[in-house]
This record gives C-alpha cells, structure tokens and sequence, in this order.
C-alpha cells in the first residue's frame, strides 16, 4: 500500500509547475576518476538546464551483503531527496536494485556490457548481468540504449527506448597540438604512436588483437609506441594524449556507443577500429578514419596506413551532434515523457 501511495504522489508531482524537475540519478562506482565519467558529466550538463538532481554513487554490487546495505542506504537517501523521477545510469545490478528499492518512476540508460555481457566477469556472472538487465526493462517507464545495437538487445519494451548516445564535452577534448602535448609528455615528434582504451576492462577491450595488430603494423611502418589507457589516467587528462597520439585503436569485443572514439573524434584524432556497437555510424564521413574486420593482419594495415602521413581527421565537424549540450536537450525529453505516463 505504501509504495503505491508513493507511486501515485510522484506521477502528481511530476506535473507540478513553477518548480524544476527532480531527477535522482544512481551511478555505479565513485564519484571521482574515471569510472563512468561520462554519467557523472551527462549528470553535470542535465543541471545547467536547470533540473535538480541528486546524485547516488552504489558502491557495491557483487557482494551480497553489502549490496544489500546499498539498497537500504538508497531507500533512505531517495525518502530524504523525493524525486520525480530516479534514472539508474547503467543495467546489471545498478537498474535491478533500482528496480526493487523503490516504486518512483524509473528510466534506466543501458550502455553495452550491461546488455552485451561483460565477459572480463566471467561467463556465469555475465549472463547473470544481463538477464538482471533485462529484468529490470519490465520496471521501466522509459529506457535510453546509447545505440540502436542495444535496443536490438532488449527482449522487450524496445516501444520504450529512446536511443541518446552518451555526450562529449567539447570544451574539454579540443584539438590542440601535437608538438605541444608530445613536449608535455616528453614523446619524440618522430615517434609514431597509437592510443589505445584498455581501460579496467582489457579483456573486453580487445588488448590480445590491439597488440597484434600494431605487431603486423610495425612491419609496414617500423617502430610504433603502443600507448594504453588503464583507467588511472585523470579523464581531464585525456586530451592530452589524444592530441600527443596519431591514431585511437579500437578493438573491443563488446561496445555500446564509445566515447573513447567520440572523444577523439573532438580531438580530430584518426580513428582506426573494428566493426562494434555503432562506431561505423559515427565514424561515417570521418576523414583518415577506418572500420575494418576483426582481424589482426586487416588492421594492422589500417593502423599503417594512417601513421605513414600521420594526419589529423575531420571529426570535430562530425561530432557536434553528441555535444553535452545536444545530448541533455535529448534526455530531458525523456524525462519530460516519461512525467506525462501514468502508470
């Protein structure tokens, strides 16, 4: 009886003028470093527009017992802050326990390994993500999947997803140059040098192929500086060795909308990937940029290709759409949708 009562105050609430909407968004890990940055910015620009949000970090979700404590510490921190809507910023356990701690209208943001698998956890523990992702789809009044590849991922309500691609700061990741960001990091401007994501994922990312194909590049080209981000590397740092680095490698076996190429398409840095989640789309266009097979001689040659005249691409003129701004205008519609459904 309780939580239909807080049910039906909310969807009232929802409609209230004169004051802006509250949104309560729970994100996986800390609140500081690299993990999901890129919620923790979207968070930041939805505030600009003028929302109130309050922030959840769940800082736990594979024990047991203290995920269990997380969900009584977000049932206390939503009684305290009653929003309008709660928006869990990634699937598995962050949208299941959601789901289950509250009866606010919920959005829930799938961003790839949460539908896809994230096989770096393990076979068992990755179709268990999954299925508590599709699980909690059922409790959404609405759903945003970062690519259209998700949503096909979905078995069912896809009636309800909105397909919003995470934004890039572009006041951040700017072209800058190179002999200014290899001077920063003490790199030769004659070394030809290759960013790759490996992130806390390196599995997932691809690094086995990574290495293999920069080995295959190296015998077109000579010597390449293989550079991997691990995720210890501060996010506003980033640019820096996007601007410092000829080409991004992507090799990941799994991926929703990547910012990683997003970025550095701000950054007007080359790209040279294999066909995942929607980088063909957004790569479309993209001057000195490649979509290739998953094979290591097949990038190897892209990879050489790009670092034989190391140009810069045009993909800053691409990736206005998936500005901050662009993208928060989006999940605010959204938002404002799902106020107007009533259960």
């Amino acid at each position: 009886m309780e939580a239909e009562l807080v049910t039906e105050a909310a969807d009232r609430v929802c409609d209230l003028p004169g004051r802006p909407l509250r949104v309560f968004a729970v994100i996986p890990g800390d609140a500081e470093g690299a993990s999901f940055v890129f919620a923790r910015r979207q968070v930041d620009s939805l505030k600009k527009l003028g929302l109130s949000i309050g922030t959840f970090y769940l800082q736990s979700r594979t024990k047991p017992l203290s995920t269990a404590r997380e969900a009584l510490r977000l049932r206390r921190a939503l009684s305290k802050f009653q929003p309008d809507l709660v928006h869990a910023h990634y699937g598995t356990v962050t949208s299941c326990l959601c789901s289950i701690a509250t009866r606010y209208p919920l959005i829930v943001t799938f961003r790839g390994s949460d539908l896809n698998g994230d096989l770096d956890s393990g076979l068992l523990r990755a179709r268990l993500g999954s299925f508590l992702s599709q699980l909690s789809a059922l409790r959404a009044r609405a759903i945003i999947c970062t690519s259209e590849h998700l949503k096909a991922r979905l078995w069912w309500r896809r009636d309800k997803v909105a397909v919003v691609p995470s934004g890039v700061d572009l006041d951040l990741f700017t072209p800058n140059g190179q002999e200014e960001a290899r001077n920063r990091l003490a790199l030769p401007m004659s070394e030809s040098t290759v960013l790759f994501n490996a992130s806390k994922n390196p599995i997932i990312k691809g690094v086995s192929l990574a290495k293999l194909a920069i080995e295959h590049a190296e015998k077109l080209v000579g010597k390449i500086r293989f550079m991997q981000l691990n995720g210890t590397i501060a996010p506003e740092e980033i640019p820096l060795y996007m601007n410092a680095a000829d080409c991004l490698l992507l090799t990941s076996r799994s991926e929703g909308s990547p910012n990683i190429v997003k970025e550095a398409m701000a950054c007007n840095l080359p790209v040279v990937s294999v066909h995942v989640g929607d980088v063909a789309d957004l790569l479309a266009g993209v001057s000195y940029s490649h979509v290739v097979s998953r094979d290591a001689t097949a990038i190897g040659r892209a990879v050489a290709e790009v670092l034989r005249t190391r140009p810069r691409s045009n993909g800053r003129k691409k990736v206005e759409l998936y500005s901050e701004e662009n993208v928060a205008q989006k999940i605010l519609e959204v938002y404002r949708s799902a106020c107007s459904i009533v259960d």
